[in-house]
């Protein structure tokens, strides 16, 4: 059953990679990038299977030193 799965080497990914930049566009990959590491990262969030939030929470920002 599980033979009918194939594995997907470097040039299978080199060619999907380069599918998606013709059909794309070089202009919306980092937007489509951004989507996406977006969605997993909510994904995971939701899941509750990622420590991200607990980092988030405790990494504050530092307020501007007064000069």
């Amino acid at each position: 059953m599980f033979g009918l799965i194939p594995q997907f080497g470097p040039w299978e990914l080199i060619l999907v990679l380069v599918i998606v930049l013709v059909i794309f566009g070089p202009g919306k990959l980092p937007g489509i990038g951004k989507a996406i590491g977006s969605s997993l990262k909510e994904f995971k969030k939701a899941t509750g299977g990622s420590d991200t939030e607990e980092k988030d929470q405790k990494e504050e920002p530092k307020p501007p030193k007064a000069e």
